[in-house]
């Protein structure tokens, strides 16, 4: 069995993939349900918590570096070391809380304009908690207007019974492997952002 060392070189291309969105819409339970076949995986770290999953993906072999946002709206500070250098950005919602697209909105996209330093970096809609049809507040058809307007990507799955989550994965992905200007620092090694003071809440949302 090769080593984790060995598995991380095998790879063509490496993007970063940031996941944003309100606490509770599951943005930590999308990329359990995404990696949980996967041990190619590294020990979470103070102030954000960050995981590898390999794939091919379109003929290529991807090595996908995924920043999950959980715990960390509080830290507003440390929101512009989480943008850079990211090639995709999903902002997700849950389909039973109205607030949380209404945010993506008002705040989340927003400061995907203001820190991103990738201004061609690939970004996707989703809506998780599809699992829960019955409480749905949010219509997809609304949800696939807004992306229009933001100009993102668009789907909805679910964490909870990996209903379309590696295909939300391996959309993105596609769609940045278009984008030759997001291919060009593949290699650049990428900083983690210094951990929050004493105090601090490393806990995930669900």
């Amino acid at each position: 069995m090769a080593s984790p060392s060995d598995q991380d070189s095998k790879y063509d291309l490496s993007f970063k993939i940031l996941l944003i969105g309100d606490s509770g819409v599951g943005k930590s339970s999308l990329i359990l349900s995404f990696i949980s076949a996967s041990q190619e995986t590294t020990a979470p770290t103070i102030g954000v918590d960050i995981k590898i999953k390999h794939l091919t993906v379109g003929g290529k072999r991807l090595k996908l570096t995924l920043w999950d946002t959980a715990g960390q709206e509080r830290f507003r500070t440390l929101t512009n070391s989480f943008y850079r250098d990211a090639q995709g950005i999903m902002l997700v919602y849950d389909v039973t809380r109205r607030e949380t697209l209404t945010n993506l909105t008002d705040l989340w996209a927003k400061e995907v304009e203001l820190y991103s330093t990738n201004k061609d970096c690939v970004k996707m809609l989703v809506g998780n908690k599809l699992d829960c049809e019955s409480d749905r507040v949010v219509t997809k058809e609304e949800a696939v207007a807004l992306a229009g307007e933001l100009g993102c990507l668009f789907a909805e799955c679910s964490a909870k019974t990996r209903e379309n989550v590696e295909k939300c994965f391996e959309q993105l992905a596609l769609k940045i492997m278009e984008v030759p200007s997001l291919q060009k620092e593949k290699d650049k090694p990428m900083p983690i952002p210094n951990p929050p003071s004493a105090g601090s809440d490393s806990g995930g949302c669900c």
